[in-house]
């Protein structure tokens, strides 16, 4: 579903030590005009989540000094948090019921493969925005009565 307007409909955070995810990502999703931001730690990401609106939150497993268990922890905090999905390398079936277990949304395999991509950003930005906004549920609602 591309977006006509010039405004983006889903902002995506990139929580990478990796400079080249960001790019990666952006070059994905940029046929849907969303909005792809990057932060290389916990702490950089907390502080764009204060100010920005993020509909899903894709972390790398491999942080330091921080782990992806210490954002997940913190985005729980926010008024409106980002479904947050973990990106690995070893992206595993211990990896995947650990972090559903924990509250992540998803898992999604490195190198990105744009398919998987596009399907489970497209997920989490849909569940997000049906949860995070009201008049939707309420539009779909009133339509199906």
């Amino acid at each position: 579903m591309p977006q006509h307007d010039k405004q983006p409909r889903f902002s995506i955070l990139c929580v990478s030590p990796n400079p080249d995810d960001p790019g990666v990502l952006a070059r994905i999703v940029q046929p849907y005009g969303w909005r792809v931001h990057w932060a290389s730690t916990v702490a950089g990401a907390m502080e764009l989540l204060r100010n920005e609106t993020i509909s899903v939150l894709i972390c790398e497993r491999d942080l330091t000094p921080q782990s992806w268990k210490d954002l997940l922890a913190e985005v729980v905090t926010l008024s409106r948090p980002p479904l947050v999905i973990i990106a690995s390398r070893h992206a595993d079936d211990y990896l995947w019921a650990e972090a559903l277990n924990l509250g992540a949304h998803d898992v999604l395999s490195k190198p990105f493969d744009s398919p998987e991509v596009t399907r489970t950003l497209s997920s989490a930005a849909l569940n997000w925005w049906w949860k995070h906004e009201p008049a939707v549920r309420l539009l779909a609602t009133s339509a199906g009565a």
